[in-house]
This record gives structure tokens, C-alpha cells and sequence, in this order.
């Protein structure tokens, strides 16, 4: 796990000190070490977490003949098998590293090269002979990776701030990105929240050619994923040996893993299968909250623990340590993105790194086995709702924040994309096959939009901020299209989402445990956001240069004064307060760094 960047120029050779700029900024990513590769207007960086490998697999990676230039971010988890194969075929290695199978791979099968690859990876391929670069991100987007691209070159990078500070101008806000990120908690898509910086899309190759003109190409979607009509019998002969395999692969690593264990389903059958293949008690880590109406999941990942004997860790969390580690988060989380569960997962992160570097979690065992409430609408809801807001079957319909404070906060700049928050969603939705049902069509949508731009980003971002790599094996590309294709019948029943895996992991975890209702991971800001730091707040926000421009100041008084007397103002006074530090760290410019312990207030000036 890196950080990687690059630029490719028009006209002058690559200097050293712009690629030292960019990996100066990643270094969180990469602590391990930074290399640098330029040939003529081609240049590569990549700050390096030791995985795999850890004595020769320094990046980038040059072929034996110089011919080839690779950074690369992530795991190859079947560079095992490729690598023998590679060698029948002739190829001759200079590493051990799982990254170098990648330049082997696309030498060898050149334009579909990267349908060999299992694993989250994103990486930029400079092929000397033809003079182009490649940007490759994995099907599911569980690696980031971002370009912008100007007149006379263009530049890449796994984070956003690592483009800002050789962008040609002062970085500027994108209204429309900013609009989604109030309305849906974050923004999706090829825009991101600054103006002219992009993201390459999950399942995507661009091509930058020498002249700077660029070619896209999607070589995986979730909507080539054929329904298959299962039995539960059958799904369960064809899901053992694949899940199998997957782990194998997935736990491969010269240094020691560990695992984040919530309350819920998923986590637990990932620690059920890493107990199978480790001899040793499995390092676990869970997170809960003092001084909170709302009920955590500590009870119920201490049981799990306990069930299968791990070196189990709790971690408890009051209102002090969580509002000072919010600057850290924002800055950290790079786009702008409201999830309050980046405040503990960045906790998690902090104490893993202490003595791991690969740290397992569940996520997406809810997008691709249909574990979300929002799977479960009845017809008549659905139907209600896609008549009052029509085009996505009645899924993802609705504001986060109620219009009544997006109409009256946004200023004039913002209330042109106040509809528009649903776009994404619209789009993903009527691009699906007719003959799937709402269901699948929901999972795709989540898979396309939320799932990447939304919780990856929580995994990848607070993980790495920390120099520590998550895994996410539920999101091997393998496990989707098996998830994906499962019949309606076998993913929901009656208020159980997952059925599937719940019924499957019977044999593995407890059953009470597999079929507790369903709760969510809750953070309790509700409770916290209150007294003296709601009026310390609000009095900060208003006199914020950036609020005044974005916001309109008599509506957040009205905002607040409602808050205070009880009301759900929750998600919108977050919003404010987030954006105003994200604006001060990444669109002034000052490039400072918060600590992970600052009072937020004083990041809102």
C-alpha cells in the first residue's frame, strides 16, 4: 500500500523538485520510503508501505529493458499464480514484489492485461516504446486515484492534495460537488470537489498519449454481472471454494495483519475465515462511545472475540477525543465527505499502526450480499416514493438534510445545483439492465456511486493517514459478481437482508450472532453537538469568509436556534463546520497539516 504520482508534460522534460512536491504530500501513505523515475516528459513517484517484498521491492519499478515504468498502490493477491505463470512464458524478474507482475502482465497480454489482476490496485504504466502512460484503478475503486490536466501537461496522484500545489492556478470549488456533498454526504462521479481535478473512475484504463490526448476505456462493470437462478443449495457448492481462495489470497503479507471487528455480520465472518488459515490469536480491534443515549457494538464484538480467542482490544471513545480529532479527519479524508464513522475509524487506524500494517475489515459485505434497510422497501413504499420523486424505482430519492435548510442556507452560487443532488443515482439506476430487479439495480447504483466515493474512501483515507493498508476482501471482484448475480430470494427475507451469507455462515459463527437485527454503526455527534461548543460554533461559522460566500448567514442563525431547542439540525451544522475547515486546509492554502488532537474551532477563522 503507496502513494503514487506523476506527471506527463507537452513539451519540457519532468523536473525532480515538482515530483518531490507531490510525494511530499503522500508521505503518510508511504513512510517506508520514496523513489522517483523520469524519462524525458514522463515522471513517476511513490512513497512505499513495505507489504510484500519488503528488501527489493522499492517503486517505481523499471523492466530489465527499460522499456516499461511502473508506480503502483495496492495488493496483487494472485501475483503467486501470475508470476509462475509469467515465468513458463519467459519473463525474468527482478523483484519479489506483487507490483511486478503487473509489468509482466501487461508485456505479456497486453490491452486486457489488467483482467489477470486480482486485487485493489491504482497505478500509472509508462511504456517507453509507444509513449503512453496508463491510469488503472480497480474494479470496485478501493484504491483512489486523481489527474487534472492543463494546456501543457497532465498530472496524477492517489490524493487530491498532493495535484494542489502544481495546479497552474489557486484551487476552486466545484458548486455542483459541493451541492451533492450537503444533499447525499458526498459527491460522486468524475468531478470531485475541486474544479479540474478528476477521478479515474473504478474499473477504468486512461491512456495519455505524447501529445496529452486522452483515451477511456471501462474494462469492468458491475452491469456485465448475469442474475443466476440458485438454489440455495447450489450458490453454497459454488461460494465455499471461491470464499476460499479468496482469503488465501488475500492474506498474503511478510508482515502481521489484524482485523477490525464491529458488531455486525460481515466482520465477523472475516475473522471466522482468518481464524481457519492462523494459528495464532488474530490481533482485533473494536470501537465504542462514552456518554452516549445510543447503544454501540462493543457487547457484541467482545463476544465474537471471545468466540474465536482473539487478542481482542477495545477502544472507548468520549466527546473530547472525537471533536478534536475532527480537523486530522478532513484533512486526512482529502475529498469532502461527511461520515461520522471516519472520526472512530481513524482511531482504530491510529492504534493498529502502533504494531500492524494490514489491518482486514468487513466492508461491503452490505452492497454486495443486500444488507441495507434501503433493499428492503415495500412495493407500496417504492412506488410512493418513485411517484413523488421519480426515475430510481423509489431507491435513493431523498435529501439527507431537509430542504427547508439546503433552500434557505445555499447562496446564490449554490442554489443553481440544488436539484441536481440526485443525478448520480438517476443515472446509474436507468443505465441498468430492464430485467434486473429493484434490488439489484439498488446494489448497483450503491456500487457505482456510494461505495466508492463514500465508504472506500473512509477505509482507504484514515487507514492510510496512518500508514496502515486495509483489506476488503468481501469487495474482491470475484465475490461481487457471485453476490451480484444471487437471486432476489436468497439475498432478502422479510426485515433479513444478506440471507445468503447469514445462512452460509451458520457453520462458522454463532447463530444468535448471525441473525441480531441489523443496527448500523452509529457515531453519537447528535449528542455532543450542544451547550457552549453549539454557540462557540456558530458564532466561528458566521464569521468565516468562506460561509459567507457559500451560505446564507440568516438561515444558519435559524439553523442553530433550532438545534437548540431540540430539533434535528444534526447533518447540516456538521456540513457547515466540515466545509469550513476543509476550505481552510485545502482552497487557503496555508498547507498546514492538523495534528490528530486539535480543538476544530480553531481551524474555522
Amino acid at each position: 500500500m503507496c502513494g503514487i504520482a506523476g506527471i506527463v508534460n507537452r513539451h519540457s522534460p519532468v523536473q525532480e523538485k515538482e515530483l518531490q512536491l507531490m510525494a511530499a504530500k503522500l508521505q503518510h501513505r508511504g513512510p517506508d520510503n520514496t523513489g522517483y523515475y523520469i524519462h524525458e516528459k514522463v515522471g513517476l513517484t511513490h512513497t512505499r508501505l513495505s507489504i510484500i517484498d519488503l528488501e527489493s521491492g522499492d517503486q517505481p519499478i523499471v523492466s530489465l529493458d527499460g522499456n516499461m515504468a511502473l508506480a503502483a498502490n495496492g495488493e496483487i493477491y494472485n501475483y503467486v499464480e501470475l508470476r509462475k505463470e509469467l515465468l513458463q512464458k519467459g519473463c525474468r524478474f527482478k523483484t519479489r514484489s506483487d507490483s511486478e507482475t503487473i509489468l509482466h502482465t501487461y508485456s505479456t497480454y497486453g490491452a486486457h492485461f489488467v483482467e489477470e489482476l486480482h486485487g485493489m490496485f491504482a497505478f500509472s504504466l509508462f511504456d517507453r516504446a509507444l509513449k503512453n502512460t496508463l491510469l488503472v484503478r480497480d474494479r470496485l475503486g478501493i484504491k483512489p486515484l486523481f489527474y487534472t490536466v492543463s494546456p501543457d501537461k497532465i498530472a496524477f496522484a492517489s490524493e487530491i492534495k498532493a495535484l494542489l500545489p502544481i495546479l497552474d492556478h489557486a484551487p476552486e470549488m466545484n458548486p455542483e460537488a459541493l451541492s451533492q456533498f450537503f444533499h447525499n454526504q458526498f459527491n460522486t462521479g468524475r468531478e470531485t470537489i475541486v474544479k479540474e481535478i478528476y477521478r479515474v473512475l473504478p474499473g477504468e484504463i486512461i491512456t495519455i498519449d505524447r501529445d496529452l490526448a486522452i483515451s477511456h476505456r471501462q474494462y469492468w462493470t458491475p452491469l456485465s454481472v448475469q442474475p443466476k437462478n440458485y438454489t440455495f443449495e447450489e450458490a453454497q457448492e459454488e461460494f465455499e471454494p471461491l470464499f476460499e481462495q479468496v482469503m488465501r489470497e488475500h492474506i498474503r503479507s511478510d508482515v502481521p495483519y489484524g482485523l477490525f471487528l464491529s458488531g455486525g455480520v460481515d466482520s465477523a465472518v472475516v475473522l471466522a475465515m482468518l481464524h481457519r488459515f492462523q494459528k495464532r490469536p488474530i490481533r482485533t480491534f473494536s470501537v465504542g462511545f462514552k456518554d452516549a443515549t445510543m447503544k454501540d457494538e462493543l457487547e457484541p464484538a467482545r463476544f465474537i472475540a471471545h468466540q474465536f480467542n482473539t487478542d481482542h482490544e477495545p477502544i472507548t471513545l468520549n466527546k473530547n477525543l472525537l471533536f478534536k480529532r475532527l480537523p486530522h479527519v478532513i484533512w486526512a479524508t482529502d475529498d469532502l465527505m461527511r461520515d461520522y464513522a471516519c472520526l472512530p475509524t481513524s482511531f482504530l487506524a491510529e492504534r493498529a499502526s502502533k504494531e500492524l500494517k494490514v489491518v482486514f475489515t468487513g466492508e461491503g459485505g452490505d452492497e454486495v450480499f443486500a444488507g441495507y434497510g434501503r433493499y428492503k422497501k415495500s412495493p407500496v413504499e417504492k412506488w410512493l416514493k418513485n411517484l413523488l420523486s421519480p426515475g430510481s424505482g423509489g431507491f435513493r430519492t431523498r435529501s439527507q438534510i431537509k430542504p427547508r435548510w439546503t433552500r434557505g442556507l445555499f447562496a446564490s452560487r449554490l442554489r443553481e445545483n440544488h436539484d441536481d443532488f440526485r443525478k448520480p443515482f438517476l443515472h446509474a439506476w436507468q443505465f441498468c439492465p430492464a430485467t434486473w430487479s429493484d434490488v439489484k439495480k439498488s446494489q448497483c447504483v450503491d456500487m457505482v456511486t456510494a461505495l466508492p466515493d463514500n465508504l472506500l474512501v473512509k477505509v482507504d483515507r484514515m487507514l492510510m493517514s496512518f500508514g496502515v493498508e486495509g483489506r476488503v476482501p468481501f469487495l474482491d471482484h470475484r465475490i461481487v459478481d457471485f453476490g451480484l448475480s444471487l437471486p432476489d430470494h436468497l439475498k432478502i427475507k422479510s426485515h433479513y437482508g444478506k440471507l445468503f451469507l447469514r445462512r452460509w455462515a451458520e457453520k462458522h459463527v454463532p447463530k444468535n450472532h448471525l441473525w441480531r437485527k441489523k443496527t448500523g454503526f452509529h457515531v453519537p455527534v447528535g449528542d455532543y453537538l450542544s451547550n457552549r461548543f453549539l454557540n462557540d460554533l456558530e458564532e466561528k461559522l458566521l464569521g468565516n469568509r468562506a460561509i459567507k460566500t457559500w451560505f446564507n448567514p440568516e438561515t444558519l442563525k435559524n439553523l442553530f436556534h433550532f438545534q437548540r431547542r431540540g430539533g434535528h439540525g444534526t447533518r447540516a451544522i456538521w456540513c457547515l463546520m466540515q466545509f469550513a475547515i476543509w476550505h481552510r486546509i485545502f482552497i487557503d492554502n496555508h498547507g498546514e497539516i492538523p495534528t490528530p488532537t486539535e480543538n476544530p474551532l480553531d481551524w474555522i477563522r
